[in-house]
């Protein structure tokens, strides 16, 4: 029968990488199983996050397996989790290529991952000059000429955003607007053009945006783009287990990591939508807190 260990951490981004280093610390016995392949590969980036700043998501990783590859209780399986079962004490984990292990407790910090982008050009510039967060990328496209590829209450909410970094964009809804006449007349008055006709696609170089191209035979040039990507769960794990989950697919957890399903958290992107490393980060710490915290607590318990 598998060793019993303390806690089964699944997926290896800033969140659970963070709980790692917490509970590593603690000394409880750790399992991080991630497959390796985060949502911000496409990045050449990570911003926002003091002392690693403009470090690439591949170093970023590198540096903190090496740190924590200082705490021998914390190990690291390449793999996908694809199966879980159990109750609190003793859950199975079963992975790709058919290991098996068991945990007392278990983090999902499985993130969000893309959906197919629908725009033609658009898989070509992401990551390059298309971005979906201005916080982590909106220093670099400064002053330069946007487009926001968003429609409805989000065009609001980004066009408002955007303005803190340029004064130059336009907003492409690729379709129907869904906005209400009042916002409309908002933007109007603010000076934001909006075209509401279909992308025809998304004209290139090297990764670097020239234009968007309209279906009724509008050019919009641009430096750079930000949209609002389609997303899912990075994981239907925590649902299989009985995890609640939001209609979007996030994890809901109390304020540190918990969910409703006992001996089971939850942090990063899979449960906030915050959507930044560091933020990613901290919550992962959090979790690692609160499950080292009810360890502790069940094994003082126990010796009474």
């Amino acid at each position: 029968m598998e060793q019993l260990i303390d806690v089964g951490i699944i997926g290896g981004g800033p969140a659970g990488m963070n709980a790692a280093l917490v509970l590593g610390r603690a000394r409880k016995s750790v399992i991080v199983i991630d497959e390796g392949r985060p949502r911000n590969r496409v990045t050449r980036e990570t911003h926002g996050f003091l002392t690693r700043d403009g470090v690439t998501p591949s170093e970023f990783r590198r540096i903190a397996k090496e740190q924590i590859n200082q705490y021998p209780s914390v190990q690291f399986v390449e793999e996908a989790a694809v199966s879980v079962s159990g109750t609190d004490g003793d859950f199975q984990i079963t992975t790709s290529q058919g290991k098996g292990y068991r945990f007392k407790k278990l983090l999902f910090a499985v993130g969000m991952k893309d959906l197919p982008l629908d725009i033609d050009g658009l898989t070509e510039v992401y990551g390059k000059s298309a971005f979906v967060c201005p916080y982590c990328d909106g220093w670099e496209l400064r002053d330069q000429p946007l487009v926001l590829i968003v429609k409805g209450a989000r065009a609001m909410h980004l066009a408002k955003m955007i303005s803190g970094w340029t004064s130059q964009y336009s907003i492409c809804t690729d379709g129907p607007d869904d906005l209400t006449d009042e916002q409309r007349e908002e933007l109007k008055q603010h000076q934001v053009p909006v075209f509401d006709s279909p992308i025809a696609r998304i004209e290139s170089t090297d990764g670097q945006v020239q234009h968007v191209a309209l279906q009724d035979g509008t050019i919009v040039p641009c430096k750079g783009i930000f949209f609002a990507p389609k997303l899912a769960a990075g994981s239907n794990l925590p649902q299989a287990i009985g995890c609640e989950v939001t209609e979007s697919g996030t994890v809901i957890v109390d304020s540190v990591g918990k969910t409703n399903v006992p001996g089971i958290y939850s942090a990063g992107d899979a449960a906030s939508e915050l959507f930044q490393a560091i933020i990613a980060a901290s919550l992962g710490a959090l979790a690692g807190v609160g499950i080292n915290n009810e360890l502790l607590t069940e094994a003082w318990v126990s010796r009474t």
